[in-house]
């Protein structure tokens, strides 16, 4: 397949293909179809967020100073606290309301969970730890286990805060210092703060209605409850054998746990309310010799060269070779010959999205054996319209006699003491599994924050950020010294398909910049005015409106839930869509290379 497609998409009339991708979104575009619960605030769904993996153990409130506070003990807080330790920063304390290290990945431990980003990329520090990973592609107990062998290499376990979460952090400006304050009585004293909050931190339940009147076993499956199930991530859930079961949700965790439960509970119901493309995984070892012959900093290079390829960027070779490199890039940076209108080149670039979702339907066809299934688990919208998944397991599954397709696209009608309804139907089950992911990219960073942050003069952030960030590149904001906000979509900075490379580039800075203050002398940093408005200005500048094709999408977390018109201009990256991360990252190189912090106000 070449990025050079033809007239007639799939041979097929691209009008038909266009009037089916509306009719398939317009059945989702439900009134209530964004309404979750509210884990934070409703009583009767405040057991779906406690933690089944660690026990919770009292202790005394602790008042001290420290160097550094990191909220968010996932790959962000880890990554960062690693490199500020490199560059001899010795108070460090990571808060995390889970019980240990790992972020998403100490919550998420479902049956199944594995990364869909090559490990050998998606891993960070691995030529740190002297590391190789055993698979291609990582489950999520070997992810979990290396986030735990960098902290405790750069001995950021025995004085992190876990089980504890921040209920506001403030500036004091006598001191200037930050003051943040714990649901368990702790005031830990900062000069520096570094919110590393994650995206997938905002477990997304949906508000069903009677779902509080089941009477069997209900869970998300980012709190998998293995004393219900038996097994592990790997399998093995004989509690399940007399029970029937049913999964919410066909995403991401769907579609990774699902073939799983099938393979050991007497029924599976599987509701979809959109199915997902899903792409060949072909996991497999890693081979013995994998990176024997390799040069210090293969890891980067491989990296970046994996992010080229996703930016439509010349590379001599694909070192990743797969799925992201094969489709989600070329279709994310569908490259312009210059002879084209862009009347032509849009027509292009939709024939040749037209042939990746074409291929994915063949797929289903080729793997499903009843028609009526398969044609239901078809996806009919535009490829980037929903997060494209990979998975060899989980398209066979329904084939198996004790798994059934529930086909919902407006959702779930209610739920009984003992079933699930749709379109008048009762499917009676023992159990349900939400697996209805996280609050999607869209979601403001205060929110995810969870805390009230107040910065000088009372300033509060969430306020500032009411009708958009207002950065210095992305992880900074006037009024709100020494804090540092880890990138994040939709927050003036990059992301990337593989979050490590953006992860790893923000803690490499964030260390520096620290290191650079700290040998200055300087007591407190504040991004200047004009700093702040020079950024937004480029943001806007470099922004490619993305409405006119994600309106046209089917209802998903990538588009707002159908609603893309309502994102602010300012809730943008750094260049068109994910953004440009060798672009940003120039930017951001030529203001350190310059050495005068352009854009800081230094307070000594």
């Amino acid at each position: 397949m070449t990025k050079d497609a033809g007239d007639s998409p799939v041979g097929q009339d691209a009008e038909a293909i266009r009037a089916k991708y509306l009719e398939e979104r317009d059945k989702r575009l439900v009134d209530r179809r964004a309404e979750l619960r509210d884990l934070r605030a409703d009583a009767a769904a405040a057991r779906y967020r406690q933690d089944p993996f660690t026990e919770y153990r009292e202790r005394e409130a602790l008042s001290d100073e420290v160097d550094v506070a990191i909220v968010g003990g996932g790959m962000a807080g880890v990554v960062t606290g690693a490199e500020l330790r490199k560059r001899g920063i010795r108070r460090i304390r990571i808060i995390d309301e889970a019980g240990g290290i790992g972020g998403t990945w100490y919550w998420n431990r479902y049956p199944g969970l594995m990364c869909d980003i090559e490990s050998y990329i998606y891993l960070p520090m691995l030529e740190d730890l002297g590391y190789v990973p055993k698979n291609r592609y990582a489950f999520g107990d070997e992810i979990l286990a290396h986030y735990q062998a960098i902290a405790e290499k750069y001995e950021l376990v025995d004085d992190a805060l876990f089980h504890t979460r921040v209920e506001k952090t403030e500036w004091n400006e006598a001191s200037s210092r930050w003051r943040i304050r714990t649901d368990r009585g702790d005031v830990v004293t900062a000069k520096y703060v570094v919110m590393a909050v994650g995206i997938l931190n905002l477990m997304k339940l949906p508000a069903i209605p009677g779902m509080d009147d089941f009477q069997g076993r209900s869970f998300h499956t980012a709190r998998w409850d293995y004393a219900y199930t038996g097994g592990d991530v790997h399998g093995g859930l004989t509690g399940l054998a007399n029970k029937a079961v049913a999964v919410v949700g066909a995403g991401a965790s769907g579609i990774q746990c699902i073939p799983h439960i099938a393979a050991s509970a007497k029924q599976l119901f599987v509701f979809q309310r959109t199915p997902s493309a899903i792409g060949v995984r072909g996991n497999r070892p890693t081979e013995p010799d994998f990176a024997r012959d390799f040069e210090p900093g293969w890891q980067r290079e491989r990296m970046e060269n994996f992010q080229a390829n996703l930016q439509g960027l010349p590379v001599d070779v694909d070192l990743v070779d797969d799925g992201w490199t094969w489709h989600f890039g070329p279709v994310q940076s569908f490259a312009p010959d210059p002879s084209w209108s862009p009347e032509e080149y849009a027509r292009r670039a939709e024939a040749f999205d037209f042939e990746i979702m074409e291929e994915h339907r063949r797929r289903i066809d080729e793997i499903v054996d009843d028609p009526d299934t398969a044609d239901k688990l078809k996806p009919y919208y535009r490829y980037i319209c929903k997060r494209p998944l990979w998975h060899d397991e989980y398209l066979p599954t329904f084939n198996e006699p004790n798994v059934e397709l529930v086909d919902c696209p407006a959702g779930i009608e209610r739920i009984t003491e003992n079933a699930l309804v749709v379109n008048g139907r009762e499917y009676p089950v023992d159990c349900i599994v939400y697996a209805t992911g996280f609050e999607g990219e869209v979601t403001p960073f205060y929110r995810r924050a969870g805390h009230e942050i107040v910065g000088r003069d009372g300033i509060v952030l969430a306020e500032k950020w009411a009708d958009g960030p207002r950065t210095l590149f992305g992880m900074m904001s006037r009024g709100f010294p020494n804090m540092f906000i880890s990138p994040c979509p939709f927050q003036q900075s990059v992301v990337t398909a593989n979050f490590t490379l953006a992860t790893t580039e923000f803690a490499a800075q964030v260390a520096s910049i620290v290191e650079r203050l700290e040998q200055d002398g300087v007591a407190a940093f504040e991004v200047s005015e004009a700093g702040e408005a020079d950024w937004c200005e480029q943001i806007l500048a470099t922004r490619v409106d993305p409405t006119p094709v994600m309106a046209l999408c089917t209802p998903s977390r990538m588009n707002n839930e159908g609603d893309p018109a309502s994102i602010s201009p300012l809730a943008s990256n750094f260049g068109p869509g994910m953004g440009d991360f060798f672009g940003f990252k120039q930017v951001v190189a030529d203001w350190w290379a310059r050495g005068d912090l352009e854009g800081l106000e230094l307070e000594k």
